[in-house]
């Protein structure tokens, strides 16, 4: 690769959810909805777990406040600039606006990796270690995971950042996605990207594959210790503890594996399309109902916490 920084386009210009203008516009509303579903959701979960001190004080409800702020970031560093470009005639962005939401997206994306592996920890220790639980999970142990989760992929994505702040583009082009991401931005570039290809296949994989499989890891002696359960009602309940954070551990790794688990522009433009948008929008737009409609306890703060404030 090709270090000098020579940056010869001042912006990009981005394609969008596809490349029929007329067909964007009537995907705005949607989208629009979706985004709005998002904030309202993730803003309620956050609320609802610091205005509650029962579950403020319950591990894993203090990861889920974590995520709710993660997924809250992550959508709202990627939606908005896309909502504005589908009614706009210049679909565009900024050299420095397209690197920052590469940092963010890097950032915010791997966060969520370690905090769902958290999150799958604090459940193997409170169904395979239950008389250990209030150590293993002490206050100071969640404050510790909750820095791991953002102190790693802080580093990892100043590393990435800085390596495409000195890839060269020779003329503006059109990102073929409808945000900065990295693989579309290389796919515009005119430098030699076998350097960045190679870390996003080497340590990029390891960074994404590592909490994930952690999180398997907990789940199978998780299962292991709940088939051991002589009641079948124990057993039930052991596995709807498990059911919301299993589901989100599918959506997020589903969608990130498709894009980059892979040689760079070998997968058709639109699944890629398909894939970022479950991952950027309609996982962070889901998560709160996944975590709330199924969940008593969730139910029950609800019903306290606005009886506090609105009785």
């Amino acid at each position: 690769m090709n270090y000098k920084n020579i940056t010869q386009v001042s912006e990009f210009l981005l394609r969008g959810f596809t490349s029929q203008p007329e067909l964007q516009k009537l995907l705005f509303p949607f989208f629009l909805c979706m985004y709005l579903l998002a904030l309202f959701g993730n803003v309620t979960i956050i609320w609802l777990i610091r205005s509650d001190a029962q579950l403020l004080q319950t591990p894993m409800y203090f990861f889920l406040s974590i995520l709710a702020v993660a997924d809250l970031g992550f959508c709202s560093n990627i939606i908005p600039k896309a909502l504005q470009n589908m009614v706009s005639q210049k679909k565009t962005i900024s050299y420095n606006g397209c690197l920052t939401q590469i940092f963010f997206a890097v950032l915010i994306g791997n966060a969520d990796s370690y905090i769902l592996a958290s999150m799958a920890y604090d459940r193997f220790v409170a169904i395979c270690r239950p008389l250990y639980y209030s150590t293993m999970m002490s206050h100071k142990r969640c404050l510790q995971l909750a820095a791991v989760s953002w102190t790693i992929p802080f580093f990892h994505s100043l590393l990435y950042t800085f390596m495409m702040s000195r890839v060269e583009f020779c003329n503006p082009g059109e990102i073929p996605q409808f945000f900065c991401d990295l693989y579309p931005v290389l796919d515009v570039s005119c430098s030699d990207s076998y350097t960045i290809d190679l870390v996003l296949l080497t340590e990029g994989v390891v960074e994404i594959l590592g909490p994930f499989v952690l999180i398997i890891i907990s789940y199978i002696f998780i299962f292991y210790t709940i088939l051991k359960i002589p009641s079948a009602v124990a057993k039930r309940k052991a596995f709807s503890t498990c059911g919301s954070h299993i589901c989100v551990v599918v959506m997020y790794f589903g969608g990130i594996s498709f894009v980059y688990f892979k040689p760079n522009s070998k997968l058709p433009e639109r699944k890629d399309t398909v894939a970022a948008v479950m991952y950027t929008l309609v996982t962070p737009m889901l998560n709160p109902f996944i975590y709330t409609l199924r969940n008593s306890e969730m139910k029950a703060a609800m019903k306290r916490v606005f009886k506090k404030y609105f009785h």
